[in-house]
């Protein structure tokens, strides 16, 4: 069997996170397709096959139809199916019976996903399994919040990331007051349900604090792992998105985050996320990512393609156990340097830390040499991109 008569990869969402799995894979030999509801980057490499428009991403039911319909009209039967979106993650794991009949699907089944996709859930099960994590609240309502006013400042963030994220723009806010801590609320309350508004104990620090286990995880075990430290992001402190991301060492969240996998049967690409509390030194769990998360092409460079790691697992092939090496750079370069600029003129960050950065810096998001045209398009359909993310 040559590598195009095997099965492919249908790739949901083509921002950066599928344009690395595309090329991931593209690069074997193995046929990508990418469905996206918008314009996207991904349809613009060399290793993306076809690019397929579809009306909507964030229904339910629309997904499904739309994920279905394209492998019936282009014969993508077996093909694994990549989701790059929390909310396409959950769409395939409440419908995954549906989609297994046509797909190979390796989300995990909403029993299992659900522990990850919504917070409260999340926070609940580390508490039991005696994994440090933020003090979090789940007031009823607006009356309960006077009992939190001596815990200032707080965070105000849903359970749920996406209607909040997508309305907002934002992760989570920071309350500062007990007015704004109310405000905060309404405001929240006006998006989300009322019993999704966590409000949440904020640990001091920058992205330099924030760290992620990230790995292919079956069978209770890492086939593939890497840590990493999101240096820079923005915001600085509710890091919508990592701009810049070194590989490190640091086997204390390792054991943690599988404790925690390991108590949902998780299989699959997952991201922990970590911040270190300075307060007491306790790296304590914030979110995680049950998907291929943004800088997962760092482990390429690192020596783990993730990408590959599932898709072989799920066509059979032997993986082999890797791990990820230390003291490597991935930059998201539109990003960064907006984001360095800042840090510098607040004294954040100095001039030298920042030419280090970029000296180990050894992959960018989006800029390949062999597959240059997507790091171009983005660039010259920026106000499109920025008007989809930043302001619908």
């Amino acid at each position: 069997m040559t590598p195009r008569d095997r099965p492919g990869a249908l790739v949901i969402g083509g921002d950066h996170p599928g344009l690395g799995i595309a090329r991931s894979l593209g690069r074997r030999g193995i046929l990508v397709y990418v469905i996206d509801d918008q314009l996207s980057i991904s349809s613009f490499s060399k290793y993306v096959s076809r690019s397929i428009r579809v009306p909507d991403l964030r229904d339910d039911r629309r997904t499904v139809e739309a994920v279905l319909e394209v492998g019936q009209r282009f014969g993508l039967q077996n093909w694994v199916l990549f989701p790059t979106r929390d909310e396409t993650v959950a769409t395939f794991s409440r419908h995954r019976s549906q989609l297994a009949e046509f797909f190979r699907v390796p989300t995990p089944d909403w029993d299992t996903v659900s522990w990850a996709l919504n917070k409260k859930k999340t926070y609940d099960l580390a508490t039991r399994l005696n994994i440090p994590c933020p003090e979090t609240f789940n007031p009823e309502s607006v009356h309960d919040l006077a009992a939190l006013y001596s815990k200032l400042p707080l965070a105000v963030k849903p359970a749920v990331k996406e209607n909040f994220f997508y309305a907002t723009g934002a992760k989570a806010w920071r309350a500062e007051t007990p007015r704004q801590l109310e405000e905060m609320y309404d405001r929240a309350a006006q998006q989300i349900d009322p019993k999704e508004i966590l409000i949440q104990q904020i640990i001091p620090g920058d992205g330099y604090r924030q760290v992620s286990y990230c790995a292919f995880f079956r069978d209770g075990n890492a086939k593939g792992t890497l840590v990493a430290r999101r240096t820079r992001q923005h915001p600085r402190e509710f890091g919508r998105a990592a701009t810049f991301v070194e590989s490190i060492d640091l086997p204390v969240i390792e054991e943690l985050a599988e404790r925690f996998l390991r108590a949902i049967d998780y299989y699959g690409l997952v991201e922990i996320e970590f911040k270190q509390d300075p307060r007491d030194g306790q790296y304590k769990l914030l979110d995680v990512n049950a998907r291929a998360w943004g800088f997962h092409i760092l482990g390429l460079a690192a020596g783990v393609d993730f990408p590959f790691l599932l898709f072989a697992d799920q066509m059979g092939e032997l993986v082999e156990n890797c791990r990820g090496k230390a003291g490597l750079g991935w930059l998201r370069l539109l990003t960064d340097v907006p984001t360095a600029f800042r840090d510098i003129l607040n004294g954040s960050l100095s001039w030298n830390s920042y030419i280090a950065s970029i000296n180990m810096t050894q992959i960018e998001s989006v800029f390949c040499r062999e597959d240059p045209i997507p790091s171009l398009m983005e660039m010259l359909l920026l106000p499109y991109f920025f008007s989809k993310k930043y302001i619908l």
